[in-house]
C-alpha cells in the first residue's frame, strides 16, 4: 500500500534511483494559501548532503506543484507534487545486484515479489520520505490556519540523551539536537562511529501544540494508533512511544494519571491522548530509529542462489538516519492531525448545521 489517511489522504510514488519521486494529496480543502517558499524550506530541511552528519548524495529536492493550485490557492482537487532525482550513482550498487545487504529490505522484497530494484533499495529507500515531507508541508499550511504547531528534534543519539528541550536550537545545528549542552558530546559520538566506518541509532522527539480536544476515531481509528502505524511504517523505525511511553509500565496509577484542574491537566504523562482521542494537551511522540544498515564494514551474506558471500559496501549513506528523520516524523504527525481534524468535523450535528444551515 502506498496511501494513508481517510479525509486528508496522500499517495507517494517513485524510487531512489528512478526518474522522480512524488505525492498526490487528496482532500485538501479549497482556499489554503500555498506558500511555495515554505514548502521548499521543508524540503531543504530533509534533503541530503548539507553536512558531515549526512549522506553526501547531492540533491536539490526542488519541488514542483503539478495540480490542485490556482492563483496561489488550493482548489480542493487533487494536489500533485514531484521532485526529480539529480544525483544517482547506480553503479555504486553493481556489486549487490545478486546479493542481499544485511539489515536492508533486499531479502524481504525479493522473497515477496521475486524481483527487486537493487539500486539503493528502490522503493524501500529512505529517499521516499522526501514525498512525505512535501505532503506534510501542505498539512502544516492547513494546521497553521488553526494555530496548531508541530516541532521536532533529535532527543538522543547513541545513548547520549538531551536533558533540555529546545526546538529552536534544533533548527540551528546539523544534528537537529534539542540540547545545546549535549550537542558537542552527541556530535563527537557520531564522528567517532563514522570514523570506525559504522553507524548509530537515535531517538526523535515530536511535539504538536494547540491541538484541540476530540481528535481520534474510536475504537479502530484511534489517534495514538494511527500515529504508531504511520511512524512504524517509516524506514528504520523500530519503536514509537506516546507520552511517557514504556516508562508507564514501571509506574503507579496514582502517579501516572494526569490529574485535572480548572486550568487544565497538571501533567502530561499521556502525551496528550486519552482513549485514543486528543485531550487538548500537547501531543508528545518519541520515535526510535535503528542504526543505518549501510555500513562500511565487511559483512557476511548470501546471494540469490543462497550461496555464502562477503559483502563490502559502496555508495553514500547517512551515519545516523534519525537526524534527517526528525523532519520526516514532524511532517507525518502534521499529516495525521490534518486528517483527524477533517474527520472530526462531522462528529457532531451542530458542526454539520454550521455548514449547511
Amino acid at each position: 500500500m502506498n496511501s494513508f489517511g481517510q479525509r486528508f489522504r496522500w499517495t507517494t510514488f517513485g524510487e531512489s534511483h528512478g526518474v522522480a519521486l512524488g505525492v498526490v494529496v487528496d482532500g485538501v480543502p479549497a482556499g489554503i494559501k500555498i506558500d511555495e517558499k515554505f514548502i521548499q524550506s521543508e524540503m531543504d530541511r530533509r534533503k541530503p548532503g548539507k553536512s558531515e552528519a549526512e549522506t553526501q548524495r547531492k540533491e536539490s529536492d526542488t519541488i514542483q506543484i503539478l495540480s490542485g493550485v490556482f492563483e496561489g490557492y488550493t482548489t480542493g482537487t487533487s494536489l500533485a507534487m514531484v521532485l526529480y532525482n539529480e544525483n544517482q550513482k547506480s553503479r555504486d550498487y553493481d556489486n549487490v545486484k545478486d546479493i542481499f545487504r544485511p539489515g536492508h529490505a533486499d531479502w524481504t522484497y525479493f522473497h515477496k515479489y521475486g524481483i527487486r530494484d537493487y539500486r539503493g533499495g528502490g522503493r524501500s529507500s529512505a529517499r521516499e520520505t522526501s514525498a512525505r515531507v512535501a505532503a506534510g508541508a501542505i498539512a502544516k499550511l492547513l494546521l497553521k490556519e488553526l494555530n496548531i504547531d508541530v516541532q521536532s528534534g533529535l532527543l538522543e543519539i547513541g545513548g547520549i540523551k538531551s536533558q533540555e528541550i529546545d526546538f529552536d536550537f534544533a533548527k540551528q545545528n546539523i544534528l537537529c539536537s534539542l540540547d545545546k549542552n549535549q550537542y558537542q558530546a552527541q556530535l563527537d559520538r557520531l564522528k567517532e562511529v563514522k570514523a570506525q566506518h559504522d553507524s548509530i541509532g537515535g531517538v526523535v522527539l515530536v511535539k504538536a501544540s494547540n491541538v484541540p480536544a476530540g481528535l481520534g476515531e474510536p475504537m479502530y481509528h484511534k489517534l495514538d494508533a494511527k500515529i504508531g502505524e504511520l511512524m512504524m511504517g517509516l524506514n528504520a523505525v523500530k519503536a514509537v512511544e506516546i507520552g511517557d511511553g514504556i516508562e508507564v509500565a514501571k509506574n503507579l496509577g496514582s502517579l501516572n494519571n494526569d490529574q485535572i484542574t480548572s486550568d487544565g491537566f497538571s501533567s502530561n504523562h499521556s502525551g496528550g491522548i486519552l482513549g485514543g482521542i486528543s485531550n487538548g494537551d500537547d501531543i508528545v511522540v518519541k520515535v526510535h530509529f535503528k542504526p543505518t544498515p549501510s555500513i562500511f564494514k565487511e559483512q557476511q551474506t548470501v546471494d540469490t542462489n543462497n550461496q555464502n558471500q562477503t559483502y563490502n559496501l559502496k555508495g553514500r549513506h547517512d551515519p545516523c538516519v534519525a537526524i534527517r528523520g526528525s523532519v520526516v516524523c514532524e511532517s507525518q504527525l502534521a499529516l495525521i492531525l490534518a486528517d483527524m481534524l477533517l474527520l472530526n468535523m462531522s462528529s457532531k450535528l451542530q458542526n454539520i448545521k454550521k455548514v449547511y444551515l
